[in-house]
Formats: structure tokens, C-alpha cells, sequence
């Protein structure tokens, strides 16, 4: 991936840096990979507010992607690298010799009329998706599974990847991006390679209207609200919040305060916290 910068031709050019978009081979997605996405826009089930500055943006049809790889030892070939609304990495769509379609997340370096495979006894290059058990140390790979056979939940962003840092018994220990060290059954799936579109933090909109466009509405510093709408509100002028620590808008601790389970089930997992 590439980054378009732009000169200051007018005030929404002037910090302005998207994507180049120069990966992607195909604008339209596959019709029978699609399906409606109607968002939540932040509210639950009652219809009240629970995730703050969500609201508006474009619609968005989503894209049917194949975590779980099972299509074991059936060889398939990168029919085009396409743009998904709905995550910073890119996708690849892959035509399957039984003549199935599916969409995977694209890895960096793979490029249309490449093959790939899943399974035990799939060869160790990018894209493939085998076993933790089946993979050597020091590779890099994403897309991983937490539980056998129930697809991969963690590392799918844009630009990243764990590695395999030990083998032991029946659990293998990765160092996530997030550089906590974790353990995982051996059974578990992934796939070699880091996630493309690794230059997707360096995005930047320009202007408030492209932010909108994208589903975020602005965001308001508690300190500058009334005190009806915020513990940190009211005062005259530039005030101090009042308070011995920040909180949030319902009065909980803030701003480094622990929020995770002390008594959590995959605690005992974790060899070391992330950073």
C-alpha cells in the first residue's frame, strides 16, 4: 500500500493523507459474498445511547469473510484484492477449484493469480493456513483462533502480525502485537503472514466531513459541558475538574483505571500482560 499526500490547495487538502488505493484489482464486490448491514449506530436493543460519537456515514454492505479456512487440502487461486468498508485491511476474493468463492483477509505480498491452501499438509508460504502445531518458530502469521475450529479472532488488522515464540506440550506461546504473551492450543489455526495495507495508520482525513462520512461524530471534551452533562463540567472560565481523579459521564474512574475481569477464565493464558 501507498499513501497519497496532498498539497495545501484548500483547508480540508492541507493534512490530508488517504491510501493510494493502488493494491486494489476490483470495485464491486461478489454479489452472493454480500449481505445487508444494518448498524446500531451505537444504540442497544431500547434504543438508548450506549457507545458515544457513533451516528451517520455511508452505508455499508458487508462482506462474508472465511475465518475459519476450512477448505482443507482444496486448492485456491487470489481472483482479485478488493476494499472492505468495514475493516482497514484489505480482501482478497478466492476462487476455489470445486468452484466455490470466498473472501479472506489479504496478507502483504500476495498477489492475484496466486494459490493458496488450508490444512495440516499445506505448504509453509504466505497465505496459507495450517495448524500452530504445523508452523516453525519465528514465523510471523494473523488471523488466529482462541478455540479449535471456531475461526480467528484476534491479529485481522491492517498491518499486523504475531509470532511463535515457544512449543511446549499441547499449547504454543505467541507474542501478540499488543506484545502480551499468550498461550494457545496447538489445534488452533492460523495464517502465515502479516495482514496488508500496513501503512493504514498513517490515514488522515483532512476535514471533519470525511471523518462523518465514516460513521464518527464529534467528540466534546467533558470540561466544556455543563455540569448536568458531565462530572467534569460547569465552573467559570478554565476551571480544574473538582474531582481527585477524571471520571467518566456516569461518575466511574477514568483514564487508566482497570476494567478487565480480575477473576477471568483466560488469565491463566497470559505469561505477560501487554504493555
Amino acid at each position: 500500500m501507498s499513501i497519497r499526500l496532498y498539497k495545501s490547495y484548500t483547508p480540508g487538502t492541507r493534512n490530508r493523507a488517504l491510501s493510494a488505493f493502488s493494491e486494489i484489482t476490483k470495485s464491486k464486490p461478489e454479489k452472493t459474498l454480500i449481505r445487508k448491514n444494518q448498524r446500531n449506530k451505537g444504540r442497544n436493543n431500547r434504543g438508548v445511547i450506549t457507545i458515544s460519537h457513533r451516528g451517520g456515514g455511508h452505508k455499508r454492505l458487508y462482506r462474508l469473510i472465511d475465518f475459519r479456512r476450512n477448505k482443507y487440502g482444496v486448492e485456491g487461486t487470489v481472483a482479485s484484492i478488493e476494499y472492505d468498508p468495514n475493516r482497514n485491511a484489505r480482501i482478497a476474493l478466492i476462487n476455489y477449484s470445486d468452484g466455490e468463492k470466498r473472501y479472506i483477509l489479504h496478507p502483504k505480498n500476495l498477489n492475484v493469480g496466486d494459490t493458496i491452501f488450508a490444512g495440516p499438509e499445506a505448504p509453509l508460504s504466505v497465505g496459507n493456513s495450517l495448524p500452530l502445531e504445523q508452523i516453525p518458530l519465528g514465523t510471523s502469521i494473523h488471523n488466529i483462533e482462541l478455540i479449535p475450529n471456531k475461526g480467528g479472532q484476534i491479529v485481522r488488522s491492517a498491518g499486523t502480525s504475531a509470532k511463535i515464540l515457544a512449543k511446549e506440550n499441547n499449547y504454543i506461546t505467541l507474542r501478540l502485537p499488543s506484545k502480551e504473551i499468550r498461550l494457545v492450543r496447538k489445534e488452533c489455526f492460523a495464517t502465515i503472514g502479516e495482514v496488508g495495507n500496513n501503512d493504514a495508520f498513517l490515514v488522515q482525513s483532512g476535514k471533519a466531513g470525511r471523518t462523518r462520512w465514516l460513521g464518527k461524530r464529534p467528540t466534546v471534551r467533558g470540561s466544556v459541558m455543563n455540569p448536568c452533562d458531565h462530572p467534569h463540567g460547569g465552573g467559570e472560565g478554565r476551571t480544574p475538574i473538582g474531582r481527585s481523579r477524571p471520571v467518566t459521564p456516569w461518575g466511574k474512574p477514568a483514564l487508566g483505571m482497570k476494567t478487565r475481569k480480575t477473576k477471568k477464565l483466560s488469565d491463566a493464558y497470559i505469561l505477560r500482560r501487554r504493555s
